[in-house]
């Protein structure tokens, strides 16, 4: 996967939403996926950041993205439902979902962990992915194949100290990954869904993560696409409810 080399028009005509499109690996996936053909749905908190990702797809030629200011701390179910509604009057399907959102919240032993901000990283890394799947899973069935996406790490496959909520939070996106994979991997519903670790990656999450390591000494977003695109895309077909990552081991 890493070396997939995608065609161009590879996800051409096809409707994608990422969610934390604004800034790193969300931002990254959409100007690609935009790239290689898609209409993309720039979901995320800070509108100004949507604006900028959006001018450059467009300055580029590719297909007008939309743009989705929303919130995941303070979204309610009404919000994703509108969302869904909005999304079917323009589009009437979903290709692809990435669920790239997610918050860091405290480096420190449970014993010490603030619970409020316990809460907020499991609603905005867990429960705001459950209640956006929700939601589209209807689109995601009117695609003759569509693929889930979901942003997992390697402390949710295998917890270290100190990482708290954001470790919890990402076993639950493992969870929720391998359940709809398993309702939704059938002929019923031609939807596929896997998780994917991007690994160390030269992120503002990363740095806020380990703020004494050099960053150069991590990729760039834009290294780690060939695996994005080729989730995303159909020569990926049959891969369903796998852990993936998207750098060698």
């Amino acid at each position: 996967m890493q070396d997939y080399q995608a065609p161009a028009d590879l996800l051409k005509d096809r409707i994608i939403l990422v969610t934390g499109a604004g800034s790193g690996i969300g931002r990254t996936a959409a100007k690609t996926y935009a790239a290689h053909g898609a209409t993309v749905i720039l979901v995320g908190r800070t509108l100004s950041k949507l604006e900028s990702v959006y001018d450059e797809i467009e300055a580029a030629g590719h297909p007008k993205p939309a743009i989705v200011p929303m919130n995941f701390e303070g979204a309610a179910v009404k919000d994703y439902e509108e969302l869904a509604m909005t999304l079917e009057d323009n589009f009437g399907k979903l290709d692809g979902l990435l669920h790239n959102a997610g918050i860091l919240g405290d480096r420190s032993p449970v014993e010490m962990y603030d619970s409020e901000i316990w809460n907020k990283v499991m609603h905005v890394n867990a429960t705001a992915p459950f209640l956006m799947s929700r939601a589209m899973i209807p689109l995601l069935r009117k695609s003759d194949a569509a693929s889930v996406i979901f942003t997992s790490s390697g402390v949710g496959r295998q917890a270290r100290a100190y990482w708290g909520a954001y470790a919890v939070s990402k076993f639950a996106v493992e969870g929720l990954s391998q359940l709809l994979a398993d309702e939704l991997g059938d002929k019923h519903n031609n939807v596929r869904v896997n998780s994917l670790n991007p690994g160390a990656t030269r992120t503002n999450m990363r740095a806020h993560a380990y703020p004494a390591e050099n960053p150069q000494q991590n990729p760039a977003p834009e290294e780690l696409m060939p695996v994005y695109l080729y989730l995303m895309g159909s020569d990926s077909a049959g891969i369903n409810g796998q852990k993936l990552d998207a750098q060698p081991k």
